[in-house]
């Protein structure tokens, strides 16, 4: 009896291959009116910048991921998320496999609702929206993002399902879909947000308005930065 593993329809697709079974799949797509949005990695780093590699740092913490994320980042390589989609707490996506027809590869994060204290810090320490979207805030705030109770997402927020036969808690398509949100991020930021079930109106709103308070909240204190009547005269004698 063949052993489920030793059955060569599973054997692990050449990189060259699979893309072009996956550009294959997308002029298809396009003869039909479907417009896909795949994933395209531009050098050796899935991501470049601070969201994208936060993103991509976080998944590669966990042990219960790690063993088939390093067939995930292959495939995100060569191509194979020819459709990657995000909305409020939800992924969804196409994926390239050995079969002809792309795998459907659906992922949901459960909603954020503990982010009161990241909304205080971020008053006290984001001067603007650009330094939030670039990553360029203190570092004890991005630990802050990424920490135990952050808002990056940790394995029991995350469940998917994959249309491939692959057994495996995690395959190596949803994997690739999962590094993929890395590469996505590079280019707008505002989806972890949405990915997080997070207002961003509402996010910075908030941010302001708590900066605003602290403010008004020390109107009345007298600054040591203020010179008195006294001091004005011993310092220029009007």
């Amino acid at each position: 009896m063949s052993k489920y593993w030793n059955i060569p329809a599973y054997s692990q697709l050449g990189a060259e291959e699979l893309r072009r079974k996956a550009e294959e799949s997308t002029k298809k797509a396009s003869r039909k009116g479907r417009k896909m949005e795949p994933v395209i990695v531009e050098g050796r780093k899935i991501a470049q910048t601070w969201w994208g590699q936060a993103w991509c740092y976080n998944l590669e913490k966990y042990a219960d991921y790690a063993s088939r994320l390093g067939r995930g980042k292959n495939y995100v390589r060569s191509g194979a998320v020819i459709d990657l989609n995000i909305t409020k707490g939800k992924i969804l996506a196409r994926v390239q496999g050995r079969r002809k027809s792309p795998y459907k590869v659906e992922i949901h994060i459960l909603k954020e609702e503990a982010c009161q204290n990241i909304m205080n810090a971020c008053a006290n320490q984001i001067e603007n929206l650009e330094a939030l979207v670039s990553g360029d805030f203190p570092k004890e705030l991005q630990s802050l993002f990424t920490g135990e109770h952050g808002l990056f997402p940790n394995p029991k927020e995350i469940s998917f399902n994959c249309s491939c036969p692959d057994w495996a808690i995690m395959c190596k398509h949803v994997a690739a879909v999962l590094y993929g949100v890395g590469t996505r991020l590079d280019e707008n930021p505002f989806l972890f947000f949405t990915l997080r079930g997070i207002d961003l109106t509402r996010f910075i709103d908030v941010t302001i308005g708590n900066k605003v308070e602290q403010m008004l909240s020390n109107v009345n204190e007298k600054s040591s930065r203020v010179i008195d009547d006294i001091s004005i005269y011993d310092l220029f004698g009007v």
